[in-house]
């Protein structure tokens, strides 16, 4: 799952990039309001983190211009802790808000929760017929057996079961599994797809050819 933090503050810009990574999600990043919307209009994310005190264009006008384009769930991660403040955020788009300073283990829980949550799932775990996502630990298991992945085979899959029953193509693949700065093969996809029939038999996963993969229900 690709996430795009806007953030005007480098060190923390870089920290909490870093500690979504370590988590397991790409993610881009943007310095100031104006690049934030447009790689937000212009790029599929599954969620944007944003701050509201932005040079160029702030936070406030930023979800706003998103919102009449864009139904990407949006987290407020401010310093603007007021209530009049965190009313508006809601009120205009967001989807859910933080404000500074804040616990990585809190910001961490409501990432999962809205990305899981526009997929139409409430609960953190995924079961589909013998096999278990838990998406709070980011584990796998089948038939109550462990399923070591790598975090980017675990995001394939991931990304394969919300949106299981439905075909899922390459483009949407490179857009919620690779960085923008990352340099992806023509057949990483292919790659990580046969890894995990490998590891979790052929029968979960099937492509459509010119079309994607699809995960049964």
């Amino acid at each position: 799952m690709k996430i795009l933090v806007v953030e005007d503050e480098p060190d923390l810009l870089r920290l909490l990039a870093q500690a979504l990574r370590e988590s397991g999600y790409a993610v881009d990043e943007a310095a100031d309001g104006e690049e934030g919307l447009y790689k937000a209009t212009v790029w599929e994310y599954d969620l944007v983190i944003l701050d509201l005190l932005l040079p160029r264009l702030n936070g406030w006008d930023v979800l706003q211009r998103l919102r009449k384009v864009r139904r990407t769930p949006v987290l407020i991660l401010t310093a603007r802790d007021a209530v009049q403040d965190r009313v508006r955020g809601l009120d205009s788009g967001a989807d859910d808000y933080l404000a500074k300073p804040y616990h990585l283990t809190e910001l961490l829980a409501r990432v999962r929760a809205l990305i899981r949550r526009s997929a139409g799932q409430a609960a953190s775990e995924i079961q589909i017929g013998p096999l278990l996502l838990d998406t709070r630990s980011r584990t796998v298991t089948l038939s109550g057996a462990a399923i070591q992945l790598t975090p980017r085979e675990y995001s394939l899959l991931e990304l394969l079961a919300l949106n299981r029953g439905a075909i899922v193509t390459r483009t949407q693949i490179y857009e919620h599994l690779f960085e923008e700065q990352e340099e992806s093969f023509s057949n990483l996809v292919d790659v990580h797809v046969s890894n995990l029939r490998r590891k979790l038999g052929g029968d979960f996963i099937t492509t459509r050819r010119g079309q994607g993969y699809l995960l049964h229900d």
